[in-house]
């Protein structure tokens, strides 16, 4: 070896054979398979008519089946997060999986799972995991808000109880997307018994879910995390899934609550701790729209009223709508606040910081980059108002500071000061203020700010505004500053702005939003330097200032911007270089004489702000201040947003007036042009036909003629035809001229309607012709396309704040609920591990009355279900204890209690209940706490009527007896009380038992309660008369709410409400005494003698033979001599007996050995001769093979000699 390694051998392409020539063809853009279809047509064609139709039939079933009613897309363009359960019992690893689904998405570990965890899982999409714990309550009301259940399943083990009965759940609730996850795979050494395992375990979940639903296999478990691609591509699966919306959670608004706080007085919990709570819960609002001061329940506490509902920023946003394939690290955001993630909470009112206790000890300078901001909000311990007074604000850095008291002085002398600045390791200019001059700005920009001051002050003076102009022109001209640098001209200073992309505030704004616009744009160039930041007033301050007056702001803004064009180096040089320029006289005169310049437009100007510093009509009358920020907004310390509403376009929109006139001096009405553009506006000009004022007048002409005045007499004649003949003639000739003027403007809109047209025709004949497959079923969801493109562009251009007073608070919004009077247990109780809903109700579900149920028993539960005994339901969003009353409908429409449900068939329930609408799954479990071996579900059905309309009744027997018998005529006592109980049963059916029917006729006066009634036939003494009868039954009223969530830490699966009877009895010892009609006795009966059967001798004679009774005579005794004497053996001949029985025994056990062998050879002969027969029979049938190939030979050739002719002799 010469030390180098040997390279592997590079593979070489094949440039010859089909599948060089395939590649070959390929790169040219042609198809192998076109060109053999074109080759040879008739190997592609239809080979069976039978198979092409079966074919067909087959892919359109296929079709079908995944056609579902279309529902209009209610989902709005921000959706809420997807909530997705992980499920399974325990210890199978659900707390592992979210994790690593967290860690993929996010590249976060999170220790404890605690409550909802909501990520940033794409682009378009967030994912909220919440962990199910083996509760059944838990279970319950987790399948009512999951989008996606993530069911994990033990594979070592099987499938257990707990799958399956949040199947049967989700079955009732509305079945979201279900996907299973088989875990501990890596228990199995074989990898057939692994097959075979993962094989039973799909096909068992196919059968519960659907065919061919998903199942993800995780192998195994590297370092207590599952392996990396198996997560990853599970993940990638739950981004890229759709989901169905289900009926229950689209027509109500729910929200799972990812936040709790405790807003009761601190005091009143002092004086009294068991006091009911005022509580803020947050969380993300789904299903449909959420109105303010309604109704909600929270399933495990009970039902509430609304105090007040606002939405929040979204405490996990969306990114950005960015052209890129993947999330940056920004983007990928975790919120779990009951996790103890996320250190940044927003409230309606505050904003609450969450730093770690080790982070606070630190020294100020090592936090100070990141957190300064954070550690002064902290340390604060003054109140703002305290600080606002005592606060000294300097408007330029190094400038004196003003007190409050200063500001009302007002001064404005102003004066020069040099100032070495180490920072910048240059001298700053500082300004200081003193009184005896009116402006307090100097260059350009002060004059405009002094002027806005003025024109707030007295707007109406215009001689006012022209002395601030000729006073700054003056200052512009004079001023020099001495020690300093030469005077600065305006116009070059304008010059300088330009090249340095400064912009300068406009001297006359059209409007407000002018200046705000120009204000921004200066602060965006002060902003890396921060020169006009004086160091002194915070951004509370900040925020406070820009929220008040607009002038004020301007001010503050104009000043600014002076110091920063002033503090500059680069300013310096440029007025250097300026002043050594030899026009500078004449550019000085220029600007001294500027301010003559546009004074009408300026003064307009000056009206329109005037006019549009009006007060909102809006929200004079409505009382709302639409004021909602869309674009950018400026952030100080990463955290804080400043509100700046004047910048946004809405406001500029909804700012203007419409009850002003602003005019217009882009428009010359003494132009042609501009009056023949509004000449058809009036009544004169050219409307359409039917609006048209000529037209109508003379269509009314036409219908009524002649009328006369009943009040004058007089009478008014119509125009003759001749006159509307020549006036039509006019005012065609007018039309023509008019037409003839317009027909150069209409000529392109004309031709534009032309193509527009034609457009819509070729679209037509396109989709009747061109996709003939348009069926009813694609238009009806291209008509829900539309109507939910109309629901989203209905509110789409009006903000947040006016859309949630119209229609709500929409889904997707990160609402905040403040409920009052909730139970003190629910906060001191508070466990993150079970879910709080919060699950809106509908106009009449707050309401409780009677419902109508159909109901079966489930097939896997245990026992059956008995009359009057509690059942707890999950209907809706809630789960209650009732007492049921199960019924059936007879034939005739009545319904007839039953004590017991009926083993495999639906029967009937009424219940007193909460008010829920028709068609709402339900189940019923007999007991909620603990865990049971057996299946849980006891039943399930859903609601069909919700009044008392149906009348349940059962079965009353009422038992009477004979006391006299006139023949089909008895007296019957014992029945009825009273005359009055008889009366209303005159007519009834009575019958007896032994089957004799009758019917009661009358009342009788002694005793009371008897009566007549007549039978079929004679009744004895002994018989007893019952009457069928139905008595109705009344349905109990308990609603018991299950308040699981109020039960301590630990005894959440422990609530028991009201027991059975038989529990009762059970449990406090009670056996019951049976009665003494029921117990089995031993019944003693006295023998019955029978009369012998008598026959007259005439019916014998007529009888036949057979049928004769016969004189037979009974056997007598047998004679002594008759019978046989018994025979006594002597000793001698038992001996000989004994031996000849043992003789003969012998002999019989050798003849059946003999028999048996003989027996077996004669099988074995059977067998032999069998195989000789099949060896002959083979011979034989060799031999008639040979002898029929000999006469086939034979034969065929005597039939070619026939052919060729016979021989001929020579």
């Amino acid at each position: 070896m010469d030390g180098k390694v040997k390279e592997p051998r590079k593979h070489q392409q094949k440039h010859s054979g089909p599948k060089a020539e395939r590649k070959k063809l390929k790169k040219q853009g042609g198809s192998t398979e076109e060109d053999e279809r074109k080759r040879n047509p008739k190997a592609f064609a239809v080979q069976s008519a039978v198979r092409m139709a079966k074919t067909f039939h087959r892919a359109q079933d296929i079709k079908t089946k995944k056609h579902h009613i279309p529902l209009v897309d209610r989902t709005p363009l921000e959706p809420p997060p997807i909530v997705i359960v992980v499920v399974g019992p325990p210890k199978v690893g659900k707390s592992t999986l979210i994790r690593c689904l967290i860690k993929n998405f996010t590249r976060q570990k999170l220790g404890d799972i605690c409550g909802p965890v909501t990520i940033v899982s794409g682009k378009k999409r967030r994912l909220t995991l919440m962990e199910c714990n083996n509760d059944i309550n838990t279970m319950i009301d987790l399948a009512k808000v999951a989008d996606l259940v993530l069911m994990l399943i033990d594979a070592s083990f099987g499938f257990e109880m707990e799958t399956f009965e949040f199947l049967n759940i989700c079955q009732v609730h509305g079945f979201p997307r279900i996907m299973g996850v088989l875990t501990h795979l890596d228990s199995f050494k074989n990898n057939k018994t692994l097959r075979k395992t993962k094989k039973n375990l799909k096909h068992r979940f196919w059968t519960e879910v659907y065919q061919g639903a998903k199942l993800f296999y995780l192998s195994g478990m590297v370092y207590g995390e599952y392996q990396t691609q198996e997560v990853k591509n599970l993940g990638r699966f739950i981004s890229v899934m759709k989901f169905r919306p289900l009926l229950w959670q689209t027509s109500h608004p729910y929200v799972l609550v990812d936040r709790m706080e405790d807003l009761t007085d601190p005091e009143r919990l002092r004086t009294d701790p068991k006091c009911d709570r005022t509580v803020s819960l947050y969380g993300y609002l789904r299903g449909t729209y959420l109105k303010n001061k309604g109704q909600l329940h929270i399933p495990g506490v009970g039902d509430f009223q609304v105090s007040d509902v606002n939405f929040l920023p979204d405490p996990c946003p969306l990114p950005d709508a960015q052209k890129k394939r993947a999330l940056n690290e920004k983007e990928r955001l975790l919120y779990a606040p009951m996790a103890g993630v996320g250190g940044v909470v927003y409230d309606k009112d505050a904003v609450y910081i969450d730093i770690p206790a080790n982070h606070v000890t630190q020294q100020q300078e090592e936090v100070r980059p990141t957190k300064e901001l954070v550690q002064s909000l902290i340390e604060t311990h003054a109140t703002l108002d305290a600080k606002m007074a005592a606060s000294q604000v300097s408007l330029f850095s190094g400038s004196a500071s003003l007190d409050p008291t200063d500001i009302n002085e007002q001064s404005r002398e102003k004066k020069e000061q040099g100032v070495w600045d180490a920072n910048t390791q240059r001298e700053r200019r500082k300004v200081v203020f003193t009184e005896g001059e009116d402006e307090d700005v100097s260059g350009s920009s002060g004059g405009e700010e002094s002027d806005q001051e003025e024109q707030e002050e007295n707007e109406d003076d215009g001689e006012d505004i022209l002395s601030t102009y000729i006073k700054e022109a003056r200052d512009n001209s004079e001023k020099t500053v001495t020690g300093g640098a030469p005077p600065v001209k305006k116009q070059k200073l304008e010059e300088w702005k330009e090249r340095e992309g400064m912009a300068e505030v406009p001297v006359f704004a059209n409007s407000d939003d002018d200046l705000e616009m120009s204000e921004e744009e200066e602060g965006d160039k002060e902003e890396p330097g921060k020169a006009g930041d004086s160091g002194h007033c915070s951004e509370e301050d900040e925020d406070d200032e820009e929220s008040g007056d607009d002038w004020e702001g301007d001010d503050n803004d104009g000043d600014s911007v002076v110091e920063s064009v002033e503090d500059d180096g680069a300013p310096e040089a440029a007025v250097k270089q300026m002043a050594s320029e030899s026009e500078e006289e004449k550019e000085e005169e220029q600007g001294a004489l500027r301010w003559k310049e546009d004074l009408q437009q300026k003064a307009s100007e000056v009206f329109l702000r005037q006019q549009e510093a009006a007060p909102n009509l809006r929200k004079l009358v409505y009382g709302l201040a639409v004021e909602k920020e869309e674009e950018e907004e400026e952030e100080l310390g990463g955290l804080f947003r400043v509100s700046r509403p004047q910048k946004s376009k809405r406001f500029q929109a909804n700012s203007l007036d419409c009850s002003r006139f602003n005019p217009d001096p882009a428009h010359n009405w003494d132009l042609e042009e501009m009056l023949h553009s509004i000449r058809d506006c009036f009544v004169t000009g050219k409307w359409e036909e039917g609006q048209d004022a000529t037209t109508l007048l003379r269509e009314d002409e036409e219908m009524y003629g002649d009328f006369e005045d009943l009040e004058t007499g007089e009478v008014h004649k119509g125009q003759s035809q001749q006159q509307d003949k020549a006036e039509d003639r006019r005012s065609d000739e007018e039309d023509e001229t008019e037409v003839g003027l317009m027909k150069v403007d209409n000529e392109e809109v004309q031709k534009n309607k032309r193509l527009e047209k034609k457009r819509r025709l070729k679209e037509r004949f396109d989709t009747e012709y061109d996709d003939g497959e348009t069926t009813y079923f694609d238009d009806l969801k291209e008509e829900m396309q539309k109507q939910a493109e109309l629901n989203r562009a209905e509110f789409d251009d009006v903000d947040d704040e006016t859309r949630v007073h119209y229609e709500g608070f929409r889904p997707g919004m990160y609402v905040r609920l403040e409920i009052s009077s909730i139970p003190c247990e629910f906060v001191t109780n508070f466990d993150p591990h079970y879910p709080i809903i919060l699950g809106g109700l509908g106009s009449n579900e707050g309401c409780v009355g009677y419902l109508q149920m159909r109901l079966k028993k489930h097939r896997w539960y245990d026992h059956i279900l008995k009359t009057r005994d509690p059942l707890i339901l999950s209907l809706g969003w809630r789960r209650f204890q009732t007492i049921p009353l199960y019924h059936i409908e007879d034939h005739n429409g009545r319904h007839r209690l039953l004590k017991y449900t009926p083993q495999h068939m639906h029967c009937g329930a009424s219940i007193w209940g909460p008010i829920t609408p028709q068609g709402t799954g339900f189940l019923a479990v007999q007991s909620v706490a603990g865990n049971k071996a057996n299946f849980r579900i006891a039943a399930t059905g859903v609601i069909l009527d919700l009044d008392k309309s149906v009348t349940i009744v059962k079965k009353l027997k009422l038992i009477g007896y004979p006391y006299k018998i006139f023949k089909n005529t008895c007296f019957i006592k014992g029945m009825f009380n009273t005359v009055l109980e008889v009366a209303k049963f005159e007519g009834a059916s009575v019958r007896t038992v032994s089957g004799v029917r009758g019917q009661i006729k009358k009342a009788l006066s002694t005793p009371p309660g008897s009566y007549r009634a007549t039978f079929e036939d004679r009744l004895l003494m002994s018989d007893i008369v019952f009457l069928r009868s139905w008595y109705p039954v009344s349905v109990p009223q308990l609603y018991n709410p299950v308040t699981s969530l109020l039960l301590p830490v630990g005894q959440k699966d422990s609530w028991t409400g009201m027991r059975t009877l038989g529990q009762l009895k059970r449990d406090l010892g009670i056996r019951n005494k049976p009665s003494t009609d029921s117990l089995y006795k031993p019944v003693a009966r006295a023998q019955r003698c029978f009369n012998p059967l008598r026959i007259p001798k005439e019916l014998q004679k007529a009888l036949p033979f057979k049928s004769k009774p016969k004189q037979q005579q009974p056997k007598g005794k047998t004679p002594r001599d008759l019978q046989r004497p018994s025979v006594i053996r002597e000793p001698h001949e038992r001996k000989v007996a004994a031996l000849l029985q043992a003789l003969s025994a012998v002999h019989n056990y050798k003849s059946k050995k003999a028999h048996r062998v003989q027996h077996a050879k004669h099988k074995d002969f059977l067998q032999q001769k069998e195989k000789l027969e099949e060896a002959k029979l083979k011979r034989q049938k060799e031999a008639r093979k040979k002898l029929y190939r000999v006469m086939g030979q034979m034969e065929k050739k005597k039939q070619r000699s026939s052919l060729k002719g016979a021989p001929q002799d020579n």
